[in-house]
């Protein structure tokens, strides 16, 4: 268990305190009762959004990076220890480093991106600037220059080798890229029509992940706003709490899954500490 405790790629503060209100919260104590060995690697340092007008096309992006290269070493050793490495991230973005740091030691590794939105933006393109969404833009080779520098040969993980799930918010630069990509993407639709743990292995299966290593990414927001609405960008639609417990019982079942990343969760918008308590169930179940 580590954490990325970051704003820094957001567009506003709390996300920084993730790690340690989960903690806080018994998250280690529940996953120890719950049979697992745990070893507690610790946080980054914190790197807390700021305005950044003088940036605004990729606010924070000098922060963004020093929070990617606090991170990607913690992962490393993670992954070397053959155990599975729990990232408890506030940024998305954190995802390229946690990505890199299973790359040290796996040549080979597919993305499950569970997100409602694709992350697809760039600096020409985001309206708001923030980096967190350009996470997958980031990944496949496009976007913000030092953060597409970050691995030395782009991109972290090919198109074909990724999976957007539970889709739903586009920009129409998003929407007009997918439509000549070969992202793999499971919109949220899809995923309450055909059936969540259905969707979840045709996932795995289009990325490849039954036969080489995988990152499991899974942020909050993807949770529609009324069941779990303890993130930036809550709303209506999105995937039910229960579509995303049997998607994450596939995900988390599979042997090839290499590291596991939770995003979003922001402790300033949940005061009483129940949204922790719902995350921390989901994680141990």
């Amino acid at each position: 268990m580590l954490g990325s405790a970051t704003s820094a790629a957001a567009l506003r503060a709390g996300h920084e305190r993730a790690p340690e209100a989960l903690r806080a919260a018994g998250l280690a104590d529940r996953l120890k009762t719950a049979g697992f060995e745990v070893a507690d690697l610790g946080d980054t340092a914190k790197y807390i959004f700021q305005p950044d007008d003088e940036h605004p096309r990729a606010r924070n992006v000098s922060a963004v990076l020093k929070s990617l290269n606090d991170l990607r070493p913690r992962v490393e050793v993670a992954v070397k220890s053959g155990a599975l490495p729990l990232i408890l991230s506030g940024d998305c973005i954190s995802v390229l480093a946690t990505i890199a740091g299973a790359r040290r030691y796996y040549r080979n590794v597919s993305l499950i991106y569970v997100d409602r939105d694709a992350d697809l933006n760039m600096p020409a393109t985001s309206p708001s600037g923030s980096v967190d969404g350009m996470v997958i833009s980031q990944v496949i080779g496009r976007g913000a220059p030092e953060l597409v520098r970050f691995w030395g040969e782009p991109p972290l993980v090919r198109e074909p080798d990724i999976a957007l799930f539970g889709l739903e918010r586009l920009e129409p630069q998003e929407e007009q890229y997918l439509a000549a990509s070969s992202l793999r993407r499971h919109p949220a639709l899809e995923v309450s029509t055909v059936g969540s743990a259905t969707v979840a292995r045709m996932a795995l299966e289009h990325v490849h992940a039954t036969k080489h290593e995988f990152v499991l990414h899974f942020d909050l927001d993807v949770i529609t706003g009324e069941e779990f609405p303890w993130t930036n960008s809550p709303g209506a639609g999105g995937i039910t709490l229960n579509e995303v417990r049997d998607a994450l019982h596939v995900f988390a079942s599979q042997l090839n899954l290499a590291a596991f990343e939770v995003a979003g969760y922001n402790p300033e918008l949940d005061p009483d500490g129940q949204g922790a308590r719902l995350l921390i169930d989901l994680l141990v179940e």
